[in-house]
């Protein structure tokens, strides 16, 4: 193989930050090149320099044997570099046709688009990626598995060399995974690049051949995934063993502090009923379309529900909105913190303090003083990297900014915490501290609720797993109990005793 792609010694300093010191990075021609590190490694600001969303400060790039100033994401895309971003940047309301050519609609003439090119070319294009798409199909009709295909597709229409794919699989099911990985063996053998961003460390063995470590704005190394381990990778990226990856926790469970019952939303949920104690973490497990986001929406009042009652502490909490669930002491870490979590155009301070503002409120007037020390004191507390308590939460790292949405339902001292997803999209190394975190509330006397489309974590953190299936809980196992095997069978609609 040959070198298509080269950084060398790429350097980019931002206010207060060198977020990158003379990287380096070179890709082959065909090859899938996974590039690794925490969030906060410089991962994405190398990307962002390569696509020509920033400057880079100094070092070259040389691209196809020649050396290149990419200055915008036009002239990346015309260089033959595609990225296909973890947030996908499709249009829903266009077709998949129009999509894939929406910067170069073919035309019979000046005003008029040849539709019929378009439709049949895209088509040609999706068949080559052998997934049965209709070009046709309006975007929102499609599953994030099929919109991802509809990216690779439009990275295909601009010959595209390099396409570098951020979080690929993060919200796919193993099968989807699995049809996602033959597309990239397919474009890896027609001599296309893949630059692979994933924190998933068994995949990233599994499709890549090699491997850069990012640490720190600094490459750490660059290997032969066949040559290392998935320790090796864990200790390049984080500069140290990892001693365990699911913290220990040790803390007494006591009596029922919430208690749901007979959660109901046609077509949707059917009779959910579940408790959690004071210092217990119950995870709930369950497969694509279980229902598990949905029953905490419903809880929280973010969706509606036909029937069901919600206790805390034994007594009754009428929930009709989400202000009614924080004033009865629930907070809800949700999947999406992007735009459900976070603010991401203000501060880290207004975000922390936002669910707990009336804490701070004296004869009508905000002690900005102790909000200000309230807030400093959490992010210290829970190693919330930042330049300052003013810096944008937009700017800060995924697991920083999960971080941030935690700091807040603490702040808030809600009795109760649902963490939907909570370390989607997050390194390793800030895994563990979410987890330490998560032990840290349960120790605190809160109850606990995970869910998590990862099982061997709901494993790993859990005292108790609720599963789910089609909409309705199937068992229920707890710690020495459950296994993968055990989890998955009720997950599949098998049934025990609740």
């Amino acid at each position: 193989m040959s070198e298509i792609l080269k950084m060398r010694d790429i350097s980019k300093r931002f206010p207060g930050v060198l977020a990158l010191d003379n990287v380096s990075l070179s890709i082959e021609r065909g090859e899938v090149h996974a590039l690794l590190g925490e969030n906060g490694a410089g991962k994405s600001t190398l990307m962002k320099i390569l696509s020509g969303a920033y400057k880079k400060d100094a070092g070259e790039i040389i691209f196809d044997g020649q050396p290149v100033q990419i200055n915008s994401p036009r002239q990346a895309q015309e260089l033959g570099v595609s990225i296909i971003y973890q947030e996908l940047n499709l249009v829903p309301q266009l077709s998949v046709a129009e999509n894939i050519f929406l910067s170069s609609l073919p035309m019979k003439n000046p005003a008029c688009i040849d539709w019929k090119h378009v439709y049949s070319d895209a088509q040609t294009i999706i068949d080559s990626l052998e997934v049965d798409i209709n070009v046709r199909s309006r975007i929102s009709s499609l599953g994030i598995a099929q919109q991802q295909m509809v990216e690779i597709a439009k990275a295909l229409n601009h010959q595209a060399k390099v396409i570098v794919m951020d979080e690929p699989s993060a919200p796919l099911t193993d099968k989807e995974t699995a049809k996602l990985f033959k597309t990239i063996a397919k474009l890896k053998s027609e001599g296309v690049a893949v630059i692979y961003i994933s924190h998933r460390l068994e995949e990233t063995m599994q499709i890549a051949d090699r491997a850069t470590i990012m640490r720190d704005g600094k490459t750490i190394t660059t290997v032969n995934v066949s040559d290392i381990t998935i320790d090796d990778l864990i200790r390049g990226m984080v500069g140290h063993d990892l001693k365990e990856q699911f913290p220990k926790r040790d803390c007494p469970i006591g009596e029922v502090g919430f208690r749901v019952e007979g959660i109901s939303r046609e077509g949707i949920l059917n009779n959910i009923s579940f408790e959690a104690r004071k210092g217990e973490v119950v995870g709930i497990c369950g497969l694509v379309g279980a229902g598990r986001t949905e029953t905490a929406r419903a809880i929280f009042g973010i969706d509606p529900k036909d029937a069901g009652r919600v206790f805390i502490d034994g007594k009754e909490a009428v929930i009709r909105k989400p202000l009614d669930a924080i004033n009865a002491g629930i907070g809800f870490v949700t999947e999406d913190r992007k735009t459900e979590g976070l603010i991401l155009c203000r501060d880290c301070k207004e975000n922390i303090s936002i669910a707990a503002l009336r804490d701070f409120v004296r004869s009508g007037k905000l002690n900005l003083r102790r909000e200000q020390k309230s807030c400093q004191d959490y992010v210290e507390k829970m190693h919330i990297k930042t330049p300052s308590l003013r810096q944008k939460v937009v700017n800060l790292s995924g697991g920083n900014q999960q971080k941030i949405v935690l700091a807040k339902w603490l702040m808030s001292d809600a009795k109760v915490l649902f963490l939907d997803e909570p370390t989607r999209g997050i390194d390793i190394g800030a895994k563990v501290e979410v987890y330490n975190i998560i032990n840290e509330i349960a120790a605190a006397g809160k109850c606990v609720i995970v869910i998590s489309s990862e099982m061997t974590e709901l494993m790993g953190i859990c005292d108790r797993i609720v599963v789910m299936c089609r909409g309705a809980i199937t068992g229920e196992e707890r710690k020495g109990q459950f296994t993968q095997e055990s989890l998955m069978y009720l997950a599949t609609g098998g049934s025990a005793a609740v």
